[in-house]
């Protein structure tokens, strides 16, 4: 039964915004599996709506995701308390807001404000997964994990380049991670997208474990002017959340 399981998981896995869709002989062939145990996973999926299938027989992710997706994010404390707090931030910044969690070796985005400036981020709606080392959000979590965690996290997906800005060494990047434990916050300075800024802070829970990150993303020209304010007032609103989940000590470590 677990083999099974894991089995699904990973054809669920190979689903995303590049492929969007998968055959049978695809899976078959990417996992390594016989044509037809990757045809009964396929179907067996289907049936009980995680995929759906095309007209040409070809698989996506079906619609129950959504409704599993929608309950998991209305039942979590974490995006319950946080969200007065990025709304107030939101109001009164006018910048885009995010909330996100280290899923394994990812950041996934569990809630998002969008800034009412003429700048949008497009890059990060709610449940895309982000390499870590390019993101404010991504820098905060990481730096809190232990250093073996990390260093597995940079073995599996490696520090890929974005822009001229981008870490891409391992000691730069535990550098800048013990850095963030130092001052609380993260920047990423048009390390992802250029001409976009960010400053993320952690959220902690009542045991004191950092388990998920708030950040707000600015163009570069007005973060320049205000990067000191924005770092305050992110700080502020972790700090916020913290408390909303019991966590009463100091944001920074």
């Amino acid at each position: 039964m677990l083999q099974t399981i894991e089995k699904a998981s990973d054809v669920l896995a190979l689903f995303d915004r590049d492929h969007a869709e998968w055959g049978v002989r695809e899976v078959a062939l990417t996992l390594g599996l016989a044509k037809s145990s990757a045809h009964d996973l396929l179907a067996s999926l289907a049936q009980i709506g995680f995929l759906g299938k095309t007209e040409e027989g070809r698989y996506r992710l079906g619609w129950r995701l959504v409704a599993l997706s929608e309950t998991l994010l209305a039942t979590t404390e974490l995006r319950r308390e946080a969200r007065p707090v990025l709304e107030e931030l939101a109001a009164q910044y006018q910048e885009t807001i995010h909330l996100a969690v280290l899923d394994d070796t990812k950041v996934v985005y569990v809630d998002k404000l969008e800034g009412k400036q003429a700048v949008r981020v497009e890059l990060t709606s709610l449940g895309t997964r982000l390499y870590a080392h390019c993101t404010a959000l991504g820098k905060v979590l990481l730096a809190y994990q232990p250093e073996a965690d990390v260093e597995r996290i940079v073995k599996a997906e490696g520090l890929p380049r974005f822009t001229a800005n981008t870490i891409t060494g391992e000691g730069e990047l535990k550098q800048a991670l013990s850095q963030v434990r130092q001052q609380g916050y993260a920047f990423d300075l048009e390390e992802i997208l250029p001409d976009l800024c960010c400053v993320g802070a952690p959220v902690h829970n009542y045991t004191g474990r950092v388990i998920a990150a708030i950040s707000m993303s600015i163009p570069a020209y007005r973060f320049q002017r205000s990067r000191t304010e924005f770092s305050k007032a992110i700080m502020r609103a972790g700090k916020m959340v913290s408390e909303k989940l019991g966590y009463y000590g100091s944001i920074q470590n």
